[in-house]
């Protein structure tokens, strides 16, 4: 049975910098028996994070759309798992008003972190929360997932401006905040293969590079990933190859 004080460890032995900015993307199945749950879990993080940011996805891009154009700031449910649903409900964690793709933040500076995403027309626009993981030289935590599920690769793809990647129009959507005021927010959509499952290529190659480390959080493998480090490998590899992750066949390895 895993608890706080050894989660807490095993936070250490990973290296993660307490007093930077930590992105997890989570599966709490994966982890293993847990005393006390998903909230401690999540005491783990803010506790170990207390001195920095911590961030968590709370994405709604799987129901907000044209024909359920309203994100409800205080209400909308997150699509990607429990531990940032209850995340966002915790006292003092603000969301970011970005119809599809916001994210939840504790600790310092989370009031300029989350506060820009609604002012872009994309989902992981270069000035959103997404591009300011690379500002702050970030680290992103994936627990019992894999690179499928790093938000911060379409980031990349989308600053290296791949085609077709997103929509040429855009939907109007609307972000509701918690005193109902409405915010137009005119959105280009991810559009055409599920470019996400392909992003399991570059896991050798991230790792060689040292982009990105392995290790344990509970019993779940986890990924480390240096923010900054993944940018740099994985825009060259674009600008040398667009299509990289056009198909799901592995990397050659010449």
């Amino acid at each position: 049975m895993h608890t706080l004080e050894s989660l807490t460890k095993q936070l250490e032995q990973l290296g993660i910098d307490g007093k930077g900015t930590l992105l997890v993307h989570s599966s709490l199945k994966s982890m293993g028996p847990v005393e006390g749950g998903a909230d401690t879990v999540l005491d783990a993080f803010a506790a170990y994070m207390k001195d920095g940011l911590l961030v968590l996805p709370t994405h709604t891009w799987s129901y907000v759309n044209a024909d359920q154009p309203r994100f409800y700031v205080a209400e909308s449910p997150v699509c990607v798992g429990i531990l940032p649903e209850l995340f966002r409900q915790r006292p003092g964690v603000l969301r970011s008003l970005h119809p599809t793709h916001s994210v939840a933040a504790l600790g310092r500076d989370a009031l300029a972190f989350t506060g820009d995403d609604h002012r872009f027309d994309t989902p992981c626009a270069r000035g959103s929360s997404w591009g300011k993981l690379l500002d702050r030289k970030a680290t992103i935590l994936l627990v019992g997932v894999d690179l499928t599920r790093n938000t911060f690769i379409h980031g990349v793809e989308e600053w290296v401006d791949v085609p077709g990647r997103l929509t040429d129009g855009h939907e109007m959507l609307y972000t509701v905040l918690p005193d109902g005021t409405e915010i137009s927010v005119p959105s280009r959509r991810h559009c055409g293969l599920s470019w996400s499952d392909h992003f399991w290529k570059v896991d050798e190659v991230l790792e060689r590079k040292g982009a990105m480390r392995k290790g344990r959080l509970g019993d779940a493998v986890v990924r480390v990933c240096d923010a900054a480090a993944v940018a740099n490998v994985i825009t060259d590899m674009l600008r040398d190859n667009p299509d990289l992750f056009s198909d799901n066949r592995p990397l050659d390895p010449n």
